[in-house]
Parts: C-alpha cells; structure tokens; sequence
C-alpha cells in the first residue's frame, strides 16, 4: 500500500504579506528651533530618518512600512541612536491592518462665491 502524505495546511498567520504581521512605524517628534544650533539639530536628524527609509507624513511626523515586529524593533532602535540632545520623541507602531482604518482627511478652506457683476439688461 503506497504511503499517504498529509498536505499541509497554509498558516496565513505565517505570510510575509499577512496584514497582521506586516507594521508600520510611525515617529513624532517635536524638537526646538530657538538657536542655529537647535535648527541644525532638528535638519539633520531629519536627513538621518529619511536615509532610515521613513517618508514624511506631516510636518515632524514621519512614516515607514516594515515586514516584522523584529524589524519595527531595530528600526525603534535606529531612530533611539540618531535622537538630537534635546526635544520630544514618539515612536508608535501599528498592524498593517489597524493602519489600513485610519482616515486622512483633506481640509481646503471655503472659498468664497464670487459676486455677480451688475450687468445692463436691455430687454
């Protein structure tokens, strides 16, 4: 009798591309500006996080996409190193999925209705 072999079952939790395993890292910062000094800190601490891979969001907000929790990890680590002397930092990760529900909102201002000309009717 040939032997059977199970199949196995696709453990999607397991995916490299599973919505819940794939993270996005998210750093705020709000750092001074008071001296030339302060500036030149707060400009280079935003070149290293863009050579980092991370892509602006907001202003001072800044985000990036990675595969893993062990990979948000060392990145965390990254940004801790190339943190200026001074300021505020926030370093917030979330699921692919959770990111996937958040709603960002174009705000234009109003624009006023421009007034009718009085035009001369003849008829």
């Amino acid at each position: 009798m040939p032997k059977t072999t199970k199949k196995k079952k696709f453990d999607k939790t397991q995916s490299r591309f599973n919505s819940y395993r794939n993270m996005w890292v998210i750093v705020m910062y709000d750092l001074p500006t008071e001296t030339a000094e302060n500036r030149k800190d707060a400009a280079k601490f935003r070149k290293k996080i863009l050579k980092l891979g991370f892509r602006m969001f907001q202003f001072s907000v800044y985000i990036k996409h990675e595969e893993s929790l062990e990979a948000v990890e060392v990145t965390k680590n990254k940004v801790r190193n190339i943190q200026p002397p001074s300021g505020k930092l926030g370093i917030f990760f979330f699921t692919d999925k959770q990111f996937g529900k958040t709603e960002i909102i174009y705000c234009q201002k109003k624009q006023k209705v421009p007034k009718k000309d009085n035009q001369l009717e003849l008829f």
